[in-house]
């Protein structure tokens, strides 16, 4: 039996996924929740086989939750379950320990199969976004802009261009008010830009985040 944990803020959506995957036989959830804290947490107490992980969510990010699961060195394998079919995400995430990266427009048996290929200890990655991770590592292939930044970089980015203040991000990433700033002004020289305006278009013209 596959015991898993499902995590995501969307009421809705947490539900749907639990109804999916406990009407299979060989599937069953323990736990779910709608927090990153609470699910590192959930993870630690209840050593699911599988977790899977929505990558945008109100306090630790997918990556940062990922990060902590596999240092806690339980044995169990992260799915991340996200709406942004981006590579950039997709690597990071797998480089911090994700066996598995899958989009939200997926069909209900592309999911069901990307768990159970997690549990048995294999990798999954939604097609059209490991073509795109291939392409990058082709000859000749630029890095993108984005992937110049560091993890804690992405992170704080990802919260300004969502209109987060200073004092929010601090808030969420537990860094000092003046480390956030700090982050922020290596952002705007790595990407050339002025201003946290300027953030929010970089972002939604990457596909990192939605245009609200």
């Amino acid at each position: 039996m596959i015991r898993t944990l499902v995590v995501d803020d969307h009421t809705l959506v947490r539900d749907g996924l639990c109804r999916v995957l406990n009407a299979e036989d060989d599937i069953v959830v323990v736990g779910q929740t709608g927090s990153g804290r609470e699910a590192v947490r959930l993870c630690q107490e209840l050593k699911p086989d599988v977790v899977v992980l929505d990558y945008s969510l109100p306090d630790l990010d997918g990556l940062a939750v990922t990060t902590e699961v596999i240092a806690q060195g339980n044995g169990t394998r992260v799915l991340i379950l996200t709406m942004y079919a981006n590579e950039e995400y997709a690597t990071r995430v797998i480089r911090a320990g994700a066996s598995g990266f899958i989009v939200k427009a997926a069909s209900t048996e592309e999911m069901l199969a990307a768990v159970r290929k997690v549990a048995n200890q294999g990798v999954y990655v939604t097609p059209g976004v490991l073509e795109r991770i291939v392409e990058r590592m082709g000859p000749g292939q630029q890095e993108t802009p984005e992937s110049t930044l560091s993890d804690r970089e992405m992170q704080v980015l990802l919260k300004l261009a969502r209109g987060a203040t200073t004092r929010e991000v601090s808030a969420a990433l537990g860094l000092s008010m003046s480390t956030v700033e700090t982050y922020r002004g290596r952002i705007l020289d790595k990407l050339n830009l002025r201003n946290n305006s300027d953030m929010t278009r970089f972002a939604i013209r990457r596909g990192l985040i939605d245009a609200r």
